[in-house]
């Protein structure tokens, strides 16, 4: 028996890839779940529209951008303004302080501060609510116990802009139509053409004289056609069953998650070249896929409260960028304009995976 204990840990020593499954994966969980499962808030970037600029607007001003929690993106100078910004993805919270905000507070003994927060992800936007209240409710009893007087009254009204309700699947509803269209798309289409290889028919193909191309295009077509019967079987239980809204264009929504679907399928395919079995493949495809697109992609976990070098990571996820437009198109309406940027880089990655798998594919066939 103990001659083949020691069989048995050379072998695994001498293969790498039981090495990474061994070591590698957990010591990347352990990093991963350490530092990106967290709902704490740091750093929200807010806006400020101040009608009053005097000495007490200021105070409460600096009292919150003086915690970690918030971060100055910009002051607003009238109402209109506020809309856009928050279309654009520019700032989480606009703080709205009323005209004349000391005199009223002076004379009055009551005064009136409006947040309006981006509810696109309610677990967000509950916690900024609770912090900025709890930072200017801190502000006006600290201000009266010093002053000895009575305590004065700041009114905080809170608005939700895109999510009143903050219903927690109109963020799920993203993140999971994410998931399933990059693990079903990827996954399937990884598994297939290993198990080609498995089967030998791989070979009959390779030496044939079909070009690398159609055959990639061949295997990708029927995932292509399965994998759009699946989203348009989200989108109507999203929107019939969750009451997800859809503001934007539907023929946007349709074109970006064939895109989607296009690079979900190209990235299968260049798992499949580097796969020799079907185990392998789908392994590959859960570690590759599964954990760093619902941890990296903001589809959970807040991207910018994570350490600087999981946000540089999470701009490699191609679920990060299709969420910002599933959530761009369903709950704010926005046109192509406001997501070309995100439209870019899904393509460009469908590009590079499409040439390095059909690379792949010719090098073998050399």
């Amino acid at each position: 028996m103990w001659t083949f204990i020691k069989k048995e840990f050379f072998h695994i020593f001498r293969d790498y890839r039981s090495m990474v499954v061994l070591f590698g994966i957990p010591l990347i969980q352990v990093l991963l779940f350490g530092f990106a499962i967290t709902n704490d808030v740091n750093n929200a970037k807010i806006a400020l529209l101040d009608h009053s600029k005097d000495p007490v607007t200021r105070e409460i001003t600096h009292k919150l951008l003086s915690s970690h929690y918030f971060l100055l993106s910009r002051y607003l100078n009238s109402e209109d303004e506020i809309k856009p910004a928050f279309k654009k993805g520019e700032i989480k919270e606009v703080v709205v302080f009323e005209p004349h905000f000391a005199q009223k507070l002076e004379t009055e003994g009551k005064a009136r501060i409006q947040l309006i927060i981006d509810a696109t992800n309610p677990n967000t936007a509950s916690i900024l609510n609770g912090y900025t209240t709890g930072i200017i409710n801190s502000y006006t009893l600290d201000k009266m116990k010093k002053e000895h007087r009575l305590p004065a009254e700041v009114n905080v009204q809170t608005a939700m802009m895109y999510n009143p309700e903050l219903k927690s699947a109109f963020m799920f509803v993203p993140g999971i139509m994410t998931v399933i269209l990059m693990l079903v798309s990827a996954m399937m289409t990884s598994i297939s053409i290993t198990k080609e290889k498995e089967l030998g028919t791989m070979e009959a193909l390779l030496v044939s004289p079909v070009k690398p191309s159609v055959i990639i295009l061949g295997k990708v077509t029927p995932y292509v056609v399965l994998s759009s019967i699946i989203f348009a079987i989200i989108v109507l239980l999203s929107r019939f069953v969750f009451g997800m809204p859809i503001e934007g264009s539907i023929g946007l929504l349709v074109a970006e998650s064939l895109l989607f679907l296009v690079m979900a399928l190209s990235l299968g395919i260049l798992i499949s070249t580097v796969s020799k079995s079907q185990q392998q493949a789908m392994l590959l495809s859960m570690f590759v896929l599964m954990m760093p697109t619902i941890l990296l992609s903001g589809f959970i976990f807040p991207i910018e409260n994570m350490p600087l070098v999981l946000q540089y990571l999470s701009d490699i996820m191609p679920g990060k960028w299709f969420i910002i437009i599933i959530k761009n198109i369903m709950l704010k309406g926005n046109g192509f304009l406001y997501i070309w940027k995100e439209t870019l880089i899904i393509f460009s990655m469908t590009l590079f995976f499409l040439m390095v798998s059909i690379k792949k594919f010719n090098v073998r066939l050399e």
